[in-house]
């Protein structure tokens, strides 16, 4: 579905004509498979294991590309990449436990200051050690390195008042320009975030069954409470009953920050609302035109938000203030599974599959996200090209795509339960 067809036929008629997600799934994965091979590289430099990459403008390892490609290939019995992406960044662990989420074979990247990587590590630790068996083994020598990793983040990413969590900027957020966060470098606000704090309640969760599993009992009861208190705190002091929405809260102001973005569902990715509210924000604001939902999938901003743009205004290439982005849609979808919106999973998987699959057809790649309102594809732009004359174009986590259509299609859902 190219952009001109999809603005010039109504909605329901290009559904009732589309191909099956049967068929997408088929057409998707066969040219899919091409590309898996460019987002793994061989040890290199101080990288000693087998590492991922985004591909095309981005050859660096990156913390929540690597944990989403190495999930997905987990899910496909290639479990030793997401156990090499995990090693990895383990090598990196500083003495207070910070770890760079950018490595290259040179060394830790470090951006706007000390770029701490997200919260992934403890679960894809343990996300591995399932796809394996069941085998920690592998863990023993490593548990002391994650246990670091997450007492760094809780000493320097916790507001001790509220037990929530916060990004020191919204670039070491991934989403870089995101509105619900202060982007812009010399804004000196930060924001208890409901994207981090949720992450955050599954690496202590991930962590507490890491400790089990190696028989340090009272070490699993301690990051579970943790993991309790957490979710608590998301609970009570995130979720606007009012508005039916999880938002951040500004520290400066204490109060929500009533802004709705990609980053406000990530809660319901990690399944913390109850069925009740998730299905109701889900309703008021994933399913409707006005806010996420766009011919070509979910915005990553609000339509209605004042700075909804579908610009390719981030150098290098990472505008969140509305266009689809592949791996937000994958986070959604996860979301629509838990609280029951089985068809509206078909529907995204057949317009994602489709989106994508076009796109490989034509350039020979993907891209990084695409505008909401037409589906042409915005980053990398096509000045950036290889030797050969190639775009560039970008693979990374739009892996995760070909899981919704498993999950839709054959009923194997990739949920990243722990």
């Amino acid at each position: 579905m190219n952009g001109e067809l999809m603005t010039s036929l109504p909605l329901q008629e290009l559904l009732r004509n589309a191909p099956s997600a049967g068929d997408i799934a088929e057409r998707f994965s066969l040219l899919l498979e091409p590309l898996k091979k460019r987002v793994v590289r061989e040890p290199a430099g101080c990288l000693s294991y087998p590492y991922l990459i985004p591909s095309g403008f981005y050859q660096q390892m990156w913390d929540w590309d690597g944990f989403f490609m190495g999930c997905h290939f987990a899910h496909q019995g290639q479990a030793d990449k997401l156990k090499h992406w995990v090693l990895n960044f383990l090598d990196h662990v500083e003495d207070d436990g910070h770890v760079s989420g950018c490595i290259t074979p040179e060394g830790p990247r470090e951006i706007m200051g000390r770029f701490s990587a997200k919260p992934f590590l403890s679960q894809g630790a343990w996300i591995a050690s399932k796809a394996e068996g069941g085998d920690v083994s592998w863990l023993k020598d490593q548990y002391q390195g994650l246990c670091r990793v997450l007492n760094y983040r809780i000493h320097n990413q916790r507001d001790e008042e509220s037990g929530l969590y916060f990004w020191m900027n919204a670039m070491q957020s991934g989403a870089d320009n995101n509105p619900a966060l202060n982007y812009d470098g010399e804004d000196p606000r930060s924001y208890l975030a409901c994207d981090i704090s949720a992450y955050q309640v599954r690496e202590l969760e991930a962590q507490s069954l890491i400790a089990g599993a190696l028989g340090l009992e009272s070490e699993a009861a301690e990051w579970k409470e943790s993991a309790e208190q957490l979710r608590a705190a998301i609970l009570d002091k995130l979720w606007c009953p009012e508005d039916q929405a999880f938002y951040n809260i500004d520290r400066e102001t204490g109060q929500l920050y009533r802004r709705m973005s990609y980053s406000s569902f990530v809660p319901l990715f990690a399944k913390l609302a109850p069925e009740e509210d998730g299905r109701a924000m889900i309703k008021r604001y994933l399913l409707t035109e006005e806010h996420m939902k766009s011919p070509f999938g979910f915005r990553s901003l609000s339509r209605s938000d004042p700075d909804y743009n579908n610009e390719n205004i981030i150098i290098p290439f990472s505008n969140w203030q509305g266009p689809v982005w592949p791996i937000a849609n994958y986070l959604y979808s996860v979301a629509l599974h838990h609280y029951g919106f089985e068809a509206e999973n078909e529907w995204l998987a057949v317009v994602q599959g489709t989106l994508l699959a076009d796109d490989i057809e034509k350039y020979g790649t993907m891209h990084e996200n695409y505008d909401a309102e037409t589906g042409a594809p915005l980053a990398p732009s096509h000045d950036h090209r290889t030797p050969e004359g190639d775009i560039v174009g970008f693979v990374s986590w739009n892996l995760c795509i070909e899981n919704l259509l498993e999950g839709v299609v054959n009923d194997r859902w990739m949920l990243l339960d722990l």
